[in-house]
Parts: C-alpha cells; sequence; structure tokens
C-alpha cells in the first residue's frame, strides 16, 4: 500500500474541518432572510398595514394569500433545515474518512517511518505540568492560572455522559439515579491511532474498542473512587488522572467534577446554550446504549430542536463533535495567554526558595525526602553490617552477665540457701541435683533464649542510637527508631533453640570434676561475689527496717520511727539467741518466738509474731551469709582434699563445686548463645532490617511521618518547584515550536 499511496501527500492534501465548514453556504443569513419574509406576513408588521389601505371586499382573498404564503414560509424552513442537515452528514463523512487515513498515518509514525512530533506530545506535557502542580499544592495555596475544561453541575444531569460523547467510549461507571463521580477525573484528550485510555499510575492500556476492556476500565475507575472516598465522606478531593487517546480526539483537559454544584442557567452564549440542551438529551439516555447509538439520536434532537429552527443556533453549533473543536480553540487560547505568566511566577518562587536554603543550610545538599530515605537507608545498613563484627568475647561477656543476673536469684533462693539447710555433703548433693533437674526441664532454656533475644534487641538499638560525632544526623532518629522497632518486632527467634539449649545445660550442671587449681579459685571467686553481694543487698534491708544507726543519727539529725525502734528491739533480742546457738537452723520455732515476745514485753516493747519472724528471716540470712563467707575463705585451701575426696580432713566444699557447676554452665550457655547470634539471628535481624526498608520506601506516608521538619519540606519544595519550572519551559518551547 505505501507504494501506491503517498500518505504525507495525502494528508496535506485533505481540507481541515473549518475549511469543510467554509465550503457550506451561509444558512444563517438564509435563514434570517426567511425570518423577515415571514414577519413581513405576521399581524401588525408594514406589509399588513399596506394591505389594509387596499379595497376591503378583497378581505377574503387576503386571508387565502395569507395561509398559502404561511404555508410557503413553512415548508421553505424545512428544506432549509434538511439541507443544513445534508451538509452536516455530509461534513461528517469528511471528517470520518479524514479520520481514518490520520489514523493510518499515526501507525506509520510509530512505526518509524515518519520522524515527527504529533500534537498528543504537546497536550501530554501540558497534563503532566497539571499533575506536577496538583502533587505539589495539594491544599490549593499556590495562584494557579492554568486553564482546565470543567465539567460542573447537578447530580445526574449528564456531565458524565458529555464527557463520554467528547472521549467517544463509556468510560465511567453509572449509576440509576445515584452520584456515581464521587471525586474529580482528570481526563487528558490527545490524538493517537489507537482508541485507549491509560491511568497515570499505571502502564496498562483499556482498549476502548473491546467492551471487557471497557468494563474493566469502569470498575477501576469505581475502585478509585470509593479508595479515595472511604467510608465516612460522600466525596473526595484526591484527582483521578486519566489519559484517552484515539483518532480525531480533540486536545485538551477535562477534569469531571461530582454532581453537587447545583447550576441555574437559562443560557450560556452560543456554546453555554448548546452545552445545557445537550447534557438534558444525554441524562435521558440508556447508560447501556454505545456511542453511536447516542450520536443518532443526538442528531435526532437537534433536528427537532426548537433552538435550531428559531435560528437561536447556528448549524456549526450542533453536535458534540463542534462542541470539542469550540472548546478545544478556547483552551488552546487560554493556555497560550496563561502558561508564559504562571512560568515566570515559579521562576520567582525558585529564586526564593532557593535562597531561603543558602540562608538556613549553606553547608548542607539540598535532598529531598526519597533522598534522605536513601542515606538513611545506607546508614542503617552500615548499622546492621557493623553487628555482625562484634567479637565473640564480648558477645558472650554480655551474656554470661545478663543471664545471670536473671537467674542468680532462683539460684541463691531455690538451689543454695534449701540445700545448705542439710546437715550432711550427701543430702546437700542430692537436693542440689534435684533442683537443678527441675530448673534446668522447665525455666533455663527459656530464661536463657529471652536473654540472648534482649541482648540482641540492646546491642542492635546501641548501634543504630550511637551518636557518631560529626557525622550524626538527627533528622533520622525518628526513621531508625521505626526501623529498629518494626525490625524487633517481626523478628521470630529460632524455636528449636531451647529444646538443643536444654539438652547441653543439663550435660554442663552434670558434671562435677573440676580438673585444676585455676578452675577451683574461680569456682571459689565467683561463690565470693555473689555472697557479698546478696549479703550487702540482706544488710540494706536490715537498715531499712530499723532505721540509722547512732551515727548516722548524731551525724545527719535523723531519728528512728516509732515501727523502727520496734524492730531494733527486736533483731537485737534475736541476735543475743543467735550467738547462743551458732548452728541455729533457718526456721524459728513457736516457743522461741513467744519467748523473744515475753523478754521484749518485759523492757516495755509490745511486738506482734509475725513482725518477730520477719525480723528472724533478715538476721538469720545476714548470719548465714557470713558464715558462707568463712567457708568459702577455708575452702582455698580446700583443693588437694578435693581431689582426695575429702577423706583425710572433715572440710567439705560442696557448695564451691555447686557454684562451678553454675559457672560452667553459665560459660557453656553463653558460648552456645553467641553461636547461634553471630550464624543465626544477627543475619535474620538483618534480613528483617532489608524488609522493613523495602516496605518504608514504598510507603510514601511512612515517609512523610519519620522524616520531617523545616529542612526536608523546604527541599521538597525546592524540588517541586524546579521540576514544574522545567516541565514549563519545555512546554513552552514545544508550543512555540508548533505555532511556526
Amino acid at each position: 500500500m505505501d507504494e501506491y499511496i503517498d500518505f504525507e501527500k495525502l494528508k496535506k492534501a485533505l481540507p481541515d474541518s473549518e475549511e469543510l465548514a467554509k465550503l457550506m453556504p451561509d444558512f444563517h443569513k438564509i435563514s434570517e432572510s426567511f425570518s423577515s419574509l415571514s414577519g413581513f406576513f405576521t399581524p401588525g408588521s408594514p406589509g399588513d398595514s399596506a394591505f389594509r389601505a387596499t379595497d376591503q371586499g378583497g378581505e377574503s382573498d387576503k386571508q387565502h394569500r395569507k395561509v398559502s404564503d404561511k404555508e410557503k414560509v413553512d415548508q421553505l424552513q424545512e428544506e432549509l433545515l434538511r439541507t443544513q442537515l445534508k451538509y452536516q452528514r455530509m461534513l461528517e463523512r469528511l471528517e470520518k474518512e479524514n479520520k481514518e487515513l490520520r489514523k493510518i498515518v499515526l501507525q506509520k509514525d510509530e512505526k518509524g517511518i515518519h520522524q515527527r512530533k504529533v500534537k498528543k506530545s504537546l497536550i501530554d506535557m501540558y497534563s503532566e505540568v497539571l499533575d506536577t502542580l496538583s502533587d505539589y499544592d495539594a491544599s490549593y495555596n499556590t495562584h494557579d492560572h492554568l486553564p482546565r475544561v470543567v465539567v460542573v453541575g447537578d447530580q445526574s444531569a449528564g456531565k458524565t455522559s458529555v464527557l463520554e460523547m467528547i472521549a467517544q467510549a463509556r468510560i465511567f461507571p453509572r449509576g440509576s439515579g445515584e452520584m456515581m463521580t464521587r471525586s474529580p477525573v482528570k481526563v487528558t484528550l490527545s490524538e493517537g491511532p489507537h482508541h485507549v485510555a491509560v491511568f497515570k499510575d499505571s502502564s496498562r492500556e483499556f482498549d476502548l474498542n473491546k467492551e471487557e476492556d471497557l468494563a474493566a476500565l469502569r470498575n477501576e475507575i469505581e475502585i478509585r473512587m470509593k479508595k479515595s472516598v472511604g467510608s465516612s465522606c460522600t466525596v473526595s478531593s484526591e484527582t483521578i488522572s486519566l489519559s484517552v487517546k484515539g483518532p480525531g480526539l480533540q486536545r485538551m483537559v477535562l477534569v469531571d467534577l461530582p454532581g453537587v454544584i447545583s447550576v441555574s442557567v437559562l443560557r450560556w452564549g452560543e456554546e453555554g446554550g448548546l452545552l445545557q440542551e445537550q447534557r438534558k438529551e444525554a441524562s435521558f439516555r440508556n447508560s447501556s446504549e454505545s456511542i453511536d447509538s447516542i450520536r443518532d439520536y443526538e442528531e435526532e434532537f437537534f433536528q427537532n430542536s426548537k433552538l435550531l429552527k428559531n435560528s437561536m443556533l447556528k448549524p456549526h453549533q450542533v453536535t458534540t463533535r463542534n462542541l470539542s473543536l469550540a472548546v478545544s480553540d478556547c483552551f488552546w487560547k487560554m493556555v497560550r495567554e496563561s502558561v508564559e505568566q504562571q512560568a515566570d511566577a515559579f521562576k520567582a518562587t525558585r529564586f526564593n526558595l532557593e535562597t531561603e536554603w543558602k540562608n538556613n543550610y549553606p553547608r548542607l545538599r539540598e535532598l529531598d525526602r526519597n533522598e534522605l530515605f536513601e542515606k538513611a537507608k545506607n546508614e542503617i545498613l552500615d548499622e546492621v553490617i557493623s553487628l555482625s563484627q562484634v567479637t565473640p568475647k564480648h558477645w558472650e561477656e554480655i551474656l554470661q552477665k545478663s543471664l545471670w543476673e536473671r537467674v542468680s536469684t532462683h539460684v541463691i533462693e531455690n538451689i543454695y540457701l534449701p540445700a545448705a539447710q542439710s546437715l550432711n555433703a550427701g543430702t546437700f548433693n542430692t537436693t542440689v541435683d534435684i533442683r537443678l533437674k527441675q530448673w534446668t526441664d522447665k525455666q533455663l532454656p527459656n530464661k536463657a533464649v529471652e536473654v540472648a533475644w534482649e541482648t540482641l534487641q540492646e546491642e542492635f538499638s546501641r548501634f543504630m542510637t550511637e551518636q557518631k560525632a560529626r557525622e550524626h544526623d538527627d533528622i533520622f532518629d525518628k526513621l531508625k527508631q521505626a526501623v529498629k522497632e518494626e525490625s524487633i518486632k517481626r523478628h521470630k527467634w529460632n524455636e528449636r533453640a531451647e529444646d538443643s539449649l536444654r539438652v547441653i545445660q543439663h550435660n554442663a550442671l552434670e558434671d562435677r570434676s573440676i580438673s585444676d587449681k585455676q578452675q577451683w579459685d574461680a569456682a571459689i571467686q565467683f561463690m565470693e561475689e555473689t555472697l557479698q553481694s546478696r549479703l550487702k543487698d540482706t544488710e540494706s534491708v536490715i537498715e531499712d527496717m530499723v532505721g540509722p544507726d547512732w551515727r548516722k543519727r548524731w551525724l545527719y539529725w535523723v531519728m528512728r520511727t516509732k515501727e523502727q525502734n520496734i524492730r531494733n528491739e527486736t533483731k537485737n533480742e534475736l541476735e543475743k539467741m543467735m550467738k547462743c546457738n551458732e548452728e541455729h537452723p533457718a526456721y524459728l520455732a513457736n516457743d522461741e518466738v513467744t519467748t523473744v515476745r515475753k523478754n521484749l514485753e518485759a523492757r516495755g516493747v509490745a511486738v506482734d509474731p509475725c513482725l518477730i519472724k520477719d525480723t528472724w528471716h533478715q538476721v538469720y540470712r545476714q548470719h548465714f551469709l557470713k558464715a558462707a563467707l568463712g567457708h568459702c575463705n577455708l575452702c582455698r585451701r580446700g583443693f588437694y582434699y578435693y581431689q582426695r575426696h575429702f577423706v583425710d580432713s572433715e572440710l567439705e566444699c560442696n557448695d564451691v563445686v555447686l557454684f562451678w557447676r553454675i559457672q560452667r554452665m553459665l560459660a557453656i550457655t553463653a558460648n552456645t548463645l553467641r553461636q547461634q547470634l553471630a550464624n543465626t539471628e544477627v543475619r535474620r535481624l538483618e534480613k528483617n532490617v532489608k524488609e522493613v526498608l523495602e516496605d518504608f520506601a514504598e510507603d510514601s506516608g511512612k515517609k512523610m511521618t519519620l522524616l520531617t521538619g523545616k529542612r526536608v519540606q523546604l527541599a521538597e519544595d525546592l524540588k517541586k518547584v524546579r521540576e514544574i519550572q522545567e516541565k514549563l519551559e519545555v512546554f513552552i518551547e514545544a508550543l512555540h515550536q508548533e505555532e511556526k
């Protein structure tokens, strides 16, 4: 076909619609002539006065001539209307043929045969400017002089139907009598070889010649409207942007508003009257009818319209096609008049913002929210990587220390103290073994995993919140905190770790053979530190119970309360009893309680038996811990007796062996947890951090919440203003090239 037809010459040879309109006769002047002829025969006209001056006898002839002349005028008007419609149909047929040929030419352009800029690129550039401007100024604080064609009217008045006629496709959802347009819809019309629709934020093309694509498009628009409105509102200010391309479409930007604006206008000039009439007829059409059937109905409607018959409308003003031409011409005229003014306004705004940045942040780069997020993302990933560089020694030290802080109370109160009340080594060891087994089976592995997880969190938090002198930027603090919390929330410790850890701990506690003197001395030191810490806590409790001693009372002028005096007297009486029996058991007998109470009453101190028992618990605990520390010092030289199984001496150091078993279990548990942390959990946490950062990167709302401040907003405004100004300048240049 290319060999026989030169499409470029054919396209240039085809007349435009305006030239075709010039070929038609001036029906307006003809209709005015017929109107004047009709007025000549109307009663009260000059012609009527002339007829009155004639013979009265010819009255009947006059009436007969009036009737026949009126019929002739009506016939001529009908013939005129038929002629107008005939030429209009010829014009539409030629435009249709022109559109088909232009479609073929545009298809050839897409294949690279003709490298030229088509008109659709200009409207696309203008639409991008409007979208960028809308994103920059969502609250409408900027004076925007750029024109759009806005479709307004009452609910169900036919606004959407008019827009669909212009777009030549039923692209919008509709319902019978209910509001369907619930948010503004911006439709960018442009010429193209295929009749397709594309959303601004999507790459999918909807073929408007296929009914299934039309249904999918309507459904997508309805879903977007419902999503933007929500459950508590009727309409939304969030704009849905849509591009419609097709052969013969006029280039313009249309905005379809929800039907909440009530208008009462009788006539808006020539184009306004047409739109009002067309809106009314469109609202009565069945929503399931095609564009072609509506166009046929439109032709029939205007053929019988009083506005056309009474010459209030010209033939070139009827039909949606002519409306589109008129609105498009007006639209581009307004664009040319306002776009340079708008570009100058943004140039001034850009200068003001750049000056403000230079004065407030002279040593910082202009990073918008996305660039700041990328910078923070790299810092966070570097900090997570540094977590894997923690030395094994550091991991084991903090794990062992934290684990002992968590379990020390249980070891002393539930294992060591009850076993120490026994009278011989066999009972002591039996009690210890039973309680250690129960503890290992039920609590110890879970406590160890909790400690490891908390230690990992603390180290992770330390790296995340640690300020690195000059490099620290507090603008990232909220983001880092959110990433840390979300990553920890998503992290799940390996559930199988407890089972394997239970076996390891049980085997470690079963071993009682201390191999060398160094381990023995380490166990004694560990026991001494633990007992001294407990003794210090006990003495602090006793001091709170009995109040300040005589030295503090004299130096700091503080006095004991009445209850503290009673407890002090009770403590002194119990200490006297303890000195009489150094091997006194842990529990106070009832007769001993009675004896203490009577001795105190003899001195005028009334005391309750419960208070005596409570005070005895702390007094005995203090006495026991001091005795245990003394025994610990004796055991320093007991390692050689331990190796000979205490055969040559009565010195028994079973408590030292217990603390050695606990210390060894702590070291083995810390080593096992460190291996799991370094080999598994740190990597899993790093993976969680990356997933959280990826999720945050896709969530613009999160970034707006976590990266805030004047500096961020100023950089965002600068970026948007520069982008708008650059797009305006590119658009103005393309507009001037088209005019040439």
